[in-house]
């Protein structure tokens, strides 16, 4: 699909050229490396995510249809009420591997309210066949129930339009269908219209879909892949690799990946990436639009959504981040000219981060409960806060850099006293500890299970001054203080079943 001027994006193509005989070459090589890499699913994994999905549609359908019910419509008009899923993610881009999850949306009508979702919905789940966990987090950002059916991780979120039935060939292209909608259900909706966006704005998809594959894995073994603390998560670099596709439309994958590193490492932030101009709408939302406002204006690598309500993916990014997202956009871009020229493989493209060996000093953070379902909660609240510890240690004089790790590390411990709770809360699992199990806990009067999740940031430090002598002080204190206060201002905070713990560690 080309637009009217010929071209899709908001600047004509760097290049219209056909890739040479070497880039040929290179993505063949790619593709293989990918599925060495283990990037695609098995036909099996592919048959279940279907059955997996039909399956929920029926369910969003059965969820609707009581709650009409439940809201006095008759028999007749409770079955005509609808209800329909919409996938979106890297399953709607087609790009997702084995394991991943399923994004999706659930479309209700007019009377099925929040609420019913995170009762009713969430209850239809924990009793359908095949399901392992459930975990609703109404609170969130863009509110959510996480679970998994037959092995299959799906994230659901829900969006009430203001219609009294949802027909089964409801599209979400339509801007007007976000009239009327509370703000979340906006937010819920703009993940599947941004994926739609972005598919039709892309030259070629199977050559798309190869390179974003191909980002995505150098992306998580890098471990630069969480929106949540302040690097790109999935909308960014489908945008980015998007943005790529169009400045050279008739690019193979492994030449799009090669410009992409190139392009990235040189780009003028914080000049937004942009698939296509911002567009205003019928709604009196917000449009990204740094000219009017200040926080708009303040985001440092702006990667802007292409559906309407325009949005700011990233604008999570903080200076630290910036700056080691800059750092492996300059180190692929070197990796990727030596494939180009045969010095190098794509498998050097995807080594492992050495996150846990690059810094000499670090912050330990650990978040625990007594209870399974509490501490998915628990844990996820001090992870949506790590990135304000990250922006309050970026004003201590002598750190370079707060560099927070991708993903926290969840341990299950079996305690025989107090003692050993204070000690697993505060991060300081001993051997002894790590080895029971719950069989070797039973019977004790004292025992007790600590589920506890361990974040880190890693701490760049000026080097000492020339001729300067004896230890040097990072005074850390503030800011770890104020992230604690801010953990604890959570609404379902409670001192006495929930534990937090900042500690300074020396590698």
């Amino acid at each position: 699909m080309t637009t009217e001027k010929g071209y899709l994006g908001v600047t004509p193509p760097i290049s219209t050229a056909e890739s040479s005989e070497r880039e040929k070459e290179v993505t063949a090589t790619l593709m293989e490396e990918l599925r060495r890499q283990g990037t695609f699913e098995s036909v099996e994994e592919a048959r279940t995510r279907e059955m997996v999905l039909g399956r929920v549609a029926a369910l969003v359908k059965k969820f609707v249809y009581q709650v009409s019910l439940k809201r006095g419509l008759s028999e007749a008009a409770a079955g005509a009420a609808g209800g329909k899923i919409f996938t979106f993610g890297s399953y709607r881009l087609g790009v997702h591997g084995p394991g991943s999850d399923i994004d999706t949306l659930c479309v209700v009508p007019k009377h099925v309210s929040r609420e019913d979702f995170f009762e009713v919905f969430e209850d239809l789940l924990r009793n359908m066949e095949g399901v392992t966990e459930v975990s609703g987090v109404p609170e969130a950002y863009v509110p959510i129930i996480k679970t998994k059916i037959c092995g299959i991780p799906l994230d659901f979120l829900m969006a009430r339009l203001a219609l009294s039935s949802i027909p089964d060939d409801l599209s979400l292209k339509d801007d007007n269908l976000l009239r009327n909608l509370d703000e979340r259900c906006v937010r819920s909706l703009n993940g599947s219209r941004v994926n739609d966006e972005i598919l039709r704005l892309v030259p070629n998809g199977e050559v798309y879909r190869d390179a974003l594959r191909c980002i995505k894995l150098w992306a998580q073994r890098r471990a630069i892949y969480s929106n949540v603390n302040g690097f790109f998560g999935g909308v960014a670099w489908a945008i980015l690799v998007a943005r790529i596709c169009q400045l050279y439309p008739s690019a193979t994958a492994g030449a799009i990946v090669s410009r992409f590193f190139i392009i990235m490492y040189q780009w003028t932030w914080p000049q937004p990436v942009l698939l296509k101009q911002i567009e205003e709408g019928p709604l009196p939302v917000r449009v990204w639009n740094p000219k009017l406002y200040p926080a708009d204006r303040a985001h440092r690598m702006p990667i802007i959504t292409p559906a309407y309500p325009a949005m700011c993916a990233t604008h999570n990014v903080t200076a630290s981040t910036q700056m080691i997202l800059t750092e492996e956009f300059k180190k692929g871009a070197d990796i990727v000219d030596k494939i180009i020229v045969g010095t190098a493989t794509w498998a050097d493209l995807f080594a492992k981060h050495d996150f846990f060996h690059k810094y000499r000093y670090y912050l330990q953070i650990v978040a625990s409960t007594e209870d399974p379902d509490l501490q998915i909660k628990w844990a996820g609240t001090v992870e949506s806060r790590l990135r304000q510890l990250v922006m309050k240690l970026e004003f201590v004089d002598t750190l370079i850099c707060a560099h927070p790790f991708i993903k926290g590390f969840d341990q299950v411990s079996y305690c025989l006293s107090q003692e050993e709770m204070n000690q697993v809360a505060e991060g300081q699992i001993s051997e002894t500890i790590a080895k029971r199990n719950m069989a070797s806990i039973e019977g004790s009067p004292e025992s007790k299970t600590v589920y506890s999740t361990t974040f880190f940031i890693g701490l760049l430090i000026q080097p000492k001054p020339s001729g300067f002598s004896g230890p040097r002080k990072l005074d850390i204190s503030y800011p770890t203080t104020e992230f604690i206060k801010l953990v604890k201002m959570w609404e379902k905070y409670d001192e006495d079943t929930m534990g937090i713990y900042v500690r300074y560690m020396k590698r």
